[in-house]
C-alpha cells in the first residue's frame, strides 16, 4: 500500500520527502545522504529511485553517496546540472514509479531556478514543489524573473485544490508572520498563522499543506487581489499596475525582512 510521504529532516530547516509502498523508497532533493540513509535502515526500505527538483547543494548534495553502492534511477530537470541524473526531465514528462505504482506530472516551474520543475501525482493529489511554493510563500528569485516566478506559481495554484503540498522547507512560521504583515485585517492569516505558531511551538511539522490553503492565506499566490496590490503600494509608495508588479513587489518586500 502507497504511504503517506515522510518528511526526514535535513539540515537546519530541509525536508527530505520520502514515497514508500512495502519495502521500497523513493526520496525527494536528498541534500544530504546521511539522515536517508539512518532512515531507511530503521524502516527496512530499499530506496529504488531519486526525485531532484533543481541544482542548489542542499538539494542534490547527498546523491552521489547514495548512489555508490546503488544502480538506481535519478530524475531530474533535463536544463540543469544534476549529480547522477539518469532521466533528465522537461515540462509534461511522465514519471512511472513501478515500484510504487505511481505515476508523476513533471510540471516546469522557474523562477527560484532557470530549469526547476515540480512532480504531480494526481492520485493520490501530491505535489511535490521543492523551492518553488512553500507554505505561506514562495523560494527567492535566484535565477529566473518575477514573471516567471508568478507564471510558475500561478500553475501550481490551478492545480486541484485539494492537492497536498510537500516543500522542502520548514519556513511556514515565518512566511505567516509576513503574510499577517501584508494583510493584517485578514482572519484566515491570523488563523492559520496562530495555528502554524502552536505547532512549531509543540516541536511539530507544519507541512503538508493544500493548494486550497495556500490560496486563502498565501499572499504569492494572491497578487491579483486588490487588498494585497494596495498594501503593496503603501508599503513602497508607488503605484503598482500589474499583478506581475504587485507579485515583484511582495518578493522585495519579504526579501528586504
Amino acid at each position: 500500500m502507497l504511504q503517506t510521504p515522510t518528511a526526514i529532516p535535513a539540515f537546519q530547516d530541509n525536508y527530505i520527502w520520502a514515497l514508500r509502498r512495502d519495502n521500497h523508497c523513493v526520496v525527494v532533493d536528498p541534500g544530504d545522504a546521511a539522515p536517508v540513509e539512518a532512515w531507511l535502515r530503521q524502516q527496512g526500505l530499499i530506496l529504488t529511485g531519486i526525485l531532484i527538483t533543481h541544482h542548489h547543494p542542499d538539494h542534490v548534495g547527498g546523491v552521489n553517496a547514495l548512489l555508490a553502492h546503488r544502480d538506481i534511477p535519478v530524475y531530474g530537470p533535463a536544463r540543469e546540472t544534476i549529480p547522477g541524473l539518469t532521466h533528465p526531465l522537461n515540462d509534461g514528462d511522465r514519471v512511472k514509479l513501478a515500484d510504487l505504482d505511481l505515476e508523476l506530472e513533471v510540471l516546469d516551474v522557474p523562477g527560484h531556478t532557470l530549469g526547476h520543475i515540480a512532480y504531480h501525482a494526481r492520485q493520490p493529489g501530491w505535489l511535490f514543489c521543492g523551492d518553488t511554493l512553500f507554505a505561506g510563500g514562495c523560494g527567492r528569485l535566484f535565477e529566473g524573473t518575477p514573471e516567471q516566478m508568478h507564471h510558475s506559481l500561478s500553475r501550481l495554484a490551478a492545480l486541484p485544490e485539494g492537492t497536498q503540498v510537500f516543500c522542502a522547507h520548514e519556513y511556514t512560521l515565518a512566511n505567516l508572520t509576513f503574510a499577517a504583515k501584508v494583510t493584517p485585517e485578514d482572519p484566515d492569516v491570523r488563523t492559520r498563522l496562530n495555528d502554524v505558531k502552536a505547532l512549531r511551538d509543540a516541536g511539530r511539522i507544519t507541512l503538508p499543506s493544500t493548494i486550497a490553503v495556500e490560496r486563502r492565506t498565501n499572499p504569492f499566490l494572491r497578487a491579483t487581489e486588490p487588498a494585497l496590490r494596495h498594501s503593496c503600494e503603501r508599503h513602497f509608495d508607488a503605484p503598482l499596475d500589474t499583478p506581475v508588479d504587485s507579485f515583484a513587489a511582495l518578493r522585495r518586500w519579504k526579501d528586504s525582512g
